[in-house]
């Protein structure tokens, strides 16, 4: 948890621009390096413009921890609730109660029902990402064969999303290639690592593996280490480059991709206070250590997606 300086302060109506505000913001789960990223945005951005940041999340990813850590935040009487959602739907309780007691909420990074929260800030497009990532997987596997998808969770609203345009655009785009399963591994290394396992087990002619979660594909690629597999069954998908730089320099995984989760947390902070103190978003706005923005209705679009490859990777740092 991150606390600067002083006390609490209450949002009061017309607060004006430069009093502090408290922002508290969760993240899915605590311990993986997707959300540390994020966190250090997110204090980077506290600091810069004199906000106090309060950041905390579950040990595992489940709503109902993360609704145990938003009630405790209300207690707290912050000014503004962002939460990474693990579930669209049964954090609205909670939000709403938040909302309640004169506490503005957005999301960021996994959205809930828009009726909980004033704005969603989202990483990229997700269908363009969604159709990306099976490009990619579809370019390793040469546009045949069986694959599986391990996700994060299926009831988190980002990953449910992705799924449906990776799926669609497999359909659309590569009918040779077949879909034999989709596991959930909750954000977890080592249930990623079993479940990348059990995939190479009971599927003996896999031919990749595509992780929409950090954790998965530099988890894939291990499994697929031990199972004397190492290249010969594509992995890609979503990852950090410090996860996936071994694997990708030695050619275990050739492409991953993602986007920046310090900007993603700096970003969140940023729009945060500009929410409180009733600043309009306008599509194509720079926001500092950023860049440009997005604005459709209520939801902020952060930008592109990055590919990291041998030829780049070195050029990353999260």
């Amino acid at each position: 948890m991150i606390y600067n300086g002083e006390q609490t302060k209450k949002q009061e109506s017309g607060q004006i621009s430069g009093e502090m505000y408290t922002i508290a913001v969760i993240p899915k789960v605590e311990g993986i390096s997707y959300f540390e990223a994020a966190e250090e945005g997110a204090r980077e951005a506290g600091e810069d413009l004199n906000v106090n940041v309060l950041f905390e999340g579950p040990p595992a990813a489940d709503w109902k921890q993360q609704s145990t850590i938003i009630e405790s935040f209300i207690q707290k009487e912050v000014d503004l609730i962002a939460v990474s959602a693990n579930d669209p739907e049964k954090l609205g309780p909670v939000l709403q109660k938040a909302e309640e007691k004169g506490i503005k909420v957005m999301t960021w990074d996994s959205d809930t029902n828009a009726g909980y929260r004033e704005l969603f800030i989202n990483m990229v497009d997700p269908e363009n990402l969604g159709r990306h990532v099976m490009d990619n997987l579809a370019s390793e596997m040469g546009e045949e064969g069986e694959y599986a998808i391990m996700t994060g969770s299926h009831e988190a609203a980002n990953v449910s999303e992705w799924m449906d345009y990776i799926v669609k655009q497999q359909k659309k785009a590569y009918p040779g290639m077949k879909l034999v399963e989709a596991v959930e591994t909750e954000d977890n290394p080592q249930k990623s690592y079993l479940a990348a396992k059990k995939l190479l087990r009971d599927h003996p002619r896999l031919k990749g593996i595509l992780g929409s979660s950090s954790v998965g594909p530099p988890a894939a690629v291990e499994a697929a280490r031990d199972a004397g597999k190492a290249g010969a069954v594509a992995v890609t998908g979503l990852s950090t480059p410090n996860l996936m730089r071994e694997y990708i320099k030695e050619g275990s995984a050739r492409v991953v991709t993602l986007w920046s989760p310090k900007k993603l947390g700096y970003l969140t902070v940023s729009l945060a206070e500009q929410l409180l103190d009733g600043s309009t978003l306008k599509d194509g706005q720079h926001v500092g250590k950023v860049g440009n923005i997005k604005v459709k209705g209520d939801t902020v679009i952060m930008g592109l997606p990055i590919d990291f490859t041998r030829e780049n990777i070195n050029q990353y740092d999260f």
